[in-house]
């Protein structure tokens, strides 16, 4: 019902939007009198604002044309390299060759934001890494008569993608893949070590949400599992390739992400309509290209949704020793072959201080020369993986992590 009512709402606006999209055509030009004076300017930024927020954002493109190695300017292609009903396995091949560099599979959340989210992790690794990456489909699109999705097999996919890239891979996962992460690093080190990863890297991840307890984790432990599918999973309506599956509804997540954080998602679109006001396209591009991003959402199958809920963050079931897979119990202690790096970050408000460094109590058999723990001071969650003290500070560690465990 709640989803139906958003579509409504989204169609009501929809004559609105092209009003205003019809009438910035009009006045937002270099020839209008008008455009230059107070009341013009005001005009046209009223009506930007009013159709960039009731937008309906579709999934963004990663846009790396290139990159720079060694100086130059190298061409940079998409290219899938395998397609699973749920998730596209996608290469970016660099117009050289360059043997040497490490394999990296970037695993992609699957939480609300498509992979596009990790587009500056990606071009901080493009110049030193042969770089993968999970491109998870929205659940809106999937028929209802195809495969259902749920973790066991996020799981599987990434057993299946390793298998495929080879046992030099290294893993960089980013939130909410380090619990699938760790268990099939786990399941392939206990049950195929020949095949294990190289290395893999957590940044901020809920490997045990009872450390560093967040806000996140604080509402989820308030409500029971039945709450949760009686609340927020709907059935997706009419008009969409998934029709009547049973997801967990991308413009919920962002909701609840925004929620978080009103007072500051409310100061930047005020700052976003007076650069608009004032002209100030640079900072202006700045905001309106994150918010771009970060309002694209998709929808997650139920399935999933609820058994990450149930085992990440009220039963916390990794942890306890009680995560499976397909009924098999996951031994984190099982790791002896693969290399683990993980990171935090000081003001992280969605994976609190703690709870992605719990996975060092449970690869209790991992050699201590072939783990490492990193505390990145000065940066939330997003700053983990995006952005200046990423470039800067994090990429590089983690590269020379990787080339450290080779």
């Amino acid at each position: 019902m709640l989803y139906a009512l958003y579509e409504m709402q989204r169609a009501t606006l929809a004559p609105m939007r092209m009003f205003a999209s019809s009438a910035l055509n009009v006045l937002d030009r270099p020839n209008n009198l008008w455009r230059p004076t107070t009341i013009g300017r005001m005009a046209v930024a009223a009506l930007d604002s009013f159709e960039h927020t009731t937008r309906a954002f579709s999934k963004p493109e990663f846009g790396l044309a290139t990159t720079e190695i060694d100086g130059e300017t190298v061409a940079v292609t998409e290219e899938i390299v395998a397609v699973r009903p749920w998730c596209n396995l996608v290469r970016f091949r660099r117009a050289v060759e360059r043997p040497g560099d490490p394999k990296v599979l970037l695993v992609a959340p699957m939480s609300g934001h498509y992979a596009t989210l990790l587009r500056g992790t990606v071009s901080a690794l493009l110049p030193d890494c042969d770089v993968y990456i999970t491109d998870w489909n929205d659940a809106r699109e999937m028929p209802l008569s195809g495969a259902g999705f749920d973790l066991d097999d996020y799981v599987d996919y990434l057993i299946e993608f390793i298998r495929q890239l080879g046992a030099d891979t290294h893993l960089i996962a980013v939130c909410q893949p380090a619990v699938p992460v760790l268990a099939a690093v786990a399941v392939m080190n206990a049950g195929e070590p020949q095949n294990a990863p190289r290395s893999m890297t957590l940044i901020g991840g809920p490997i045990d949400t009872r450390e560093g307890i967040t806000a996140v984790n604080e509402f989820a432990t308030k409500h029971d599992l039945a709450w949760f599918e009686r609340t927020v999973i709907q059935r997706v309506p009419f008009g969409h390739g998934g029709c009547l599956r049973r997801v967990y509804p991308g413009f919920l997540q962002l909701a609840g992400f925004m929620a978080m954080n009103m007072e500051r998602h409310m100061d930047a679109h005020r700052k976003m309509f007076m650069h608009l006001v004032e002209g100030d396209g640079e900072s202006l591009e700045s905001k309106r290209a994150f918010y771009t991003e970060y309002r694209s959402v998709m929808d997650l199958s139920a399935e999933f949704y609820l058994q990450t809920i149930e085992s990440v963050f009220l039963e916390h079931r990794l942890p306890r020793g009680l995560l499976t897979h397909h009924g098999v119990l996951v031994e984190p202690s099982s790791i002896e072959r693969t290399a683990m790096l993980t990171i935090e970050g000081e003001r992280d408000d969605i994976s609190g201080i703690g709870q992605t460094k719990a996975a060092h109590k449970l690869t209790s058999n991992l050699p201590e020369s072939m783990r490492m723990h990193y505390e990145q001071q000065g940066v939330g969650h997003y700053g983990l993986f995006n952005g200046r003290r990423f470039n800067v500070e994090i990429a590089p560690r983690i590269k020379a992590f990787i080339a450290a465990h080779r």
